[in-house]
């Protein structure tokens, strides 16, 4: 079991710390996003893959944190989870975005239990053990999204010994280090979909390193290519028409919102620095002094609580009143989309502040600027969300 211990290192998360084991947590997030940003501007201008940062979390027992207590994790929920990911996304937004996708796909699976016990308890035995680290991989290049229901060209087909799995998966995160993927793909020449338990070290499996933004640049959302990969029967986890297969929405991608309003957080933080230190000859005191920096401080302030008071409360509620989960879609998707647009406002007005120095390779606001955009491609998009409500008030 992880020993978390330490103290919360901002004020700015005492509001929506709850207990002392939540201080520990983000005091872990902490302790990792300041050795994070240390690297972020090295990273970011070589184009590397931060195999550091993943390191250090494997070292720290942060892949861990959601899984169950009886299998050697600490079972956070919801909340737990989108505070550590805002703080950790403050020292960088790739690594933390990444890492998301593993902790919130096994958080799902831990409150669920979908899957068949001894395949889910084989595999979190592995992640304590051996710090494995797994993600779904679900994009293609010829569907888009999954959430806009396109069927996978990912074919698996039923042999004698168990599966044989052929296809190509995009916008795999953190494809480099991982050591399994759930990969969806059509079950033989049915229209039914399934997702499948792929080690990464079987024959056929590979990386082919395509990922080349200008965004997000340390996710390493490479290619995962399956060639003929040979699979145990074991490896069918989930499958559209599973019996007891739950039908809740997919609260834990909260962890996305969070990132970025993560991202926007450090923005704030920098130019606030800048504004108290920076004082030019033609004032007789740093720019803070200023009216109209003052103005833009406030302006962020203000987007600042409103995103984190919709995030927080929503993720509370999911934690809190378990029988509203069914009926929480909406407000899910509208947390995503709220958060994540004024991220990404948030970041604009600091560079305002900044001015032109925001633009220099050397500063880090232009990295923010760059990964905070990436949040609105994210799922579920803009459009999906307003038509979500929409459809839901015309009910």
């Amino acid at each position: 079991m992880l020993s978390l211990g330490g103290a919360v290192s901002l004020d700015v998360y005492q509001s929506f710390i709850q207990n002392e084991r939540q201080r520990k947590l983000v005091d872990l997030a902490g302790r990792l996003a300041d050795a994070f940003s240390e690297r972020g501007e090295k990273y970011d201008r070589e184009d590397a893959f931060p195999y550091e940062n993943f390191d250090d979390l494997k070292k720290s027992g942060y892949g861990s944190l959601s899984l169950p207590k009886e299998y050697g994790g600490e079972e956070i929920n919801l909340y737990e989870l989108v505070m550590i990911q805002e703080r950790l996304a403050t020292g960088d937004a790739a690594t933390a975005l990444s890492i998301g996708w593993h902790l919130g796909g096994l958080m799902e699976l831990t409150e669920t239990r979908d899957w068949e016990e001894e395949v889910f308890k084989d595999l979190c035995e592995k992640i304590v053990a051996n710090n494995a680290l797994v993600n779904r991989a679900a994009t293609e290049p010829a569907t888009g999204s999954p959430t806009r229901g396109g069927l996978p060209q990912t074919k698996a087909i039923k042999t004698e010994k168990g599966w044989r799995i052929t296809g190509r998966k995009s916008f795999t995160s953190m494809a480099r280090v991982l050591d399994y993927s759930l990969v969806s793909a059509v079950i033989g020449d049915t229209e039914e979909k399934g997702f499948f338990l792929v080690d990464h070290d079987l024959e056929g499996v590979s990386i082919e390193e395509t990922w080349d933004t200008i965004s997000m640049k340390g996710t390493g959302s490479d290619d995962l290519v399956l060639e003929d990969v040979q699979l145990p029967p074991s490896s069918l986890v989930e499958r559209d028409s599973g019996p007891g297969k739950s039908d809740l929405p997919k609260a834990w991608l909260l962890h996305i919102p969070a990132c970025y309003i993560g991202v926007a957080m450090a923005a704030r933080n920098y130019a606030i620095q800048f504004a108290k230190d920076y004082s030019p000859n033609s004032l007789p005191g740093p720019i803070k002094d200023v009216p109209e920096v003052q103005r833009k401080i406030g302006e962020i302030e203000l987007e600042l609580f409103k995103a984190r008071q919709i995030l927080y409360s929503v993720a509370d509620k999911w934690v809190r009143e378990p029988a509203k989960r069914g009926d929480m879609a909406a407000e899910l998707s509208s947390v995503k989309h709220i958060v994540t647009n004024s991220a990404f406002h948030i970041v604009d007005t600091a560079m305002r502040i900044v001015g032109a120095r925001s633009l220099f390779r050397t500063n880090p606001m232009q990295r923010y600027y760059r990964d905070v955009r990436a949040g609105l491609h994210n799922p579920p998009m803009d459009d999906m969300v307003i038509a979500m409500l929409a459809n839901n008030a015309l009910k």
